[in-house]
């Protein structure tokens, strides 16, 4: 059994969820909705966290900002675990940021990180995966582990990891990565598809907090520079002084960008646990349970000859007649009518709406 005391989850709580849009909000994002069940995303990425460690060994960055709603959703998070960034900078700066504190607490700590929004069905399969992820850091300490899913359809959503030569270890495998692809056309996800070599991008890694600062220092110097600032005043009076200067001056990128497609050592652990990254409404659909019209229907609409949308009603009557494969989704005060083909681009109104005179409906 794979030895945690010195493992830690950071759960990355950042993201304002735009292709949710108009429940995901400013105010609310997405990993703070109760999209599937009644949990919130947030709620359950971290009960799935509690049956591998203890709470103790679970922290959340989040925005300042979003704060509160972090506080008010899990009530056991205590404050010295709940990691909170002035503004967003991206993955690359959040988890640097939770590698100083990590380190501080175990020279030897290694990092399980995740997002908070996705979904997973099969737990005892993701926390073996985890579990894998861990026992080939401890064994390869200098290694950057992810963990890449098998996929099911050549999906245009994802990034794809290409995998290399196997590695065993301990009765397990993990294969080293050749190389990191952006989310592709139909035509090339097709052929990773058809390829097996590829698997999904799940964003979940894991390793030790040296190795990923040590990354950092090698690849992003400017970033690490501004980290070692804040690590000079780390637990101190002018914390969050030199923090806000800091998070000001360093750019917004991702650790995908910035570390993983550069690195000279990376491994991947395959998943197969049911994940999804809920990254639109159409995703919604298809994780929801249907009616005998392969309708998901949330509220009270009304409803005559609808297939196979996801309409979900507020307090307005809605009515669909004859329509097929619609998102609907009615607020109080906005309403998505959308083609579940087109819903990753709901992104594109919140950018309308972000350089309009309509900013109150962020």
């Amino acid at each position: 059994m794979t030895d945690l005391s010195h493992t830690f989850a950071v759960v990355m709580a950042g993201g304002i969820g735009s292709r949710f849009w108009p429940k995901s909000r400013k105010a609310l994002p997405k990993q703070f909705l109760s999209l599937l069940d009644k949990r919130t995303l947030i709620q359950a990425t971290c009960k799935r966290l509690q049956e591998m460690l203890p709470q103790d060994q679970i922290y959340v960055v989040s925005t300042q900002d979003q704060a509160t709603r972090v506080v008010r959703q899990l009530r056991w998070l205590r404050s010295n675990r709940l990691l909170r960034e002035p503004f967003g900078k991206n993955t690359a700066p959040c988890i640097g940021l939770a590698a100083l504190h990590l380190v501080r607490r175990s020279p030897e700590a290694v990092m399980i990180v995740l997002p908070a929004d996705h979904h997973i069905s099969e737990i005892d399969r993701f926390l073996h995966a985890l579990n894998s992820a861990v026992a080939l850091i401890r064994q390869q300490p200098e290694t950057l582990a992810t963990i890449g899913i098998e996929p099911t359809y050549p999906a245009t959503g994802y990034g794809y990891i290409q995998r290399g030569e196997a590695f065993a270890f301990d009765h397990r495998q993990a294969w080293r990565v050749r190389a990191f692809a952006e989310k592709p056309t139909h035509e090339v996800a097709v052929q990773f598809f058809s390829s097996g070599e590829f698997l999904w991008n799940s964003g979940i890694f894991v390793w030790r907090c040296r190795t990923i600062l040590e990354y950092l220092e090698e690849l992003m110097p400017d970033l690490y520079a501004g980290l070692m600032e804040i690590d000079a005043v780390l637990g101190r009076a002018g914390y969050r002084r030199v923090l806000n200067r800091v998070y000001r001056q360093i750019r917004s990128e991702s650790i995908d960008y910035g570390v993983m497609e550069k690195a000279s050592n990376v491994m991947v652990v395959e998943g197969d646990f049911g994940w999804s990254d809920v990254g639109s409404w159409d995703e919604v659909y298809k994780l929801c349970a249907k009616d005998s019209d392969g309708n998901v229907v949330l509220g009270e609409p009304v409803l005559k000859d609808v297939q196979n949308s996801y309409v979900e009603s507020g307090r307005r009557l809605v009515a669909l007649v004859g329509v097929q494969d619609l998102v609907v989704v009615d607020t109080k005060d906005a309403l998505l009518i959308c083609h579940r083909n087109q819903t990753q681009d709901v992104k594109w109104v919140v950018e309308k709406l972000k350089h309009s005179e309509k900013q109150k409906y962020l």
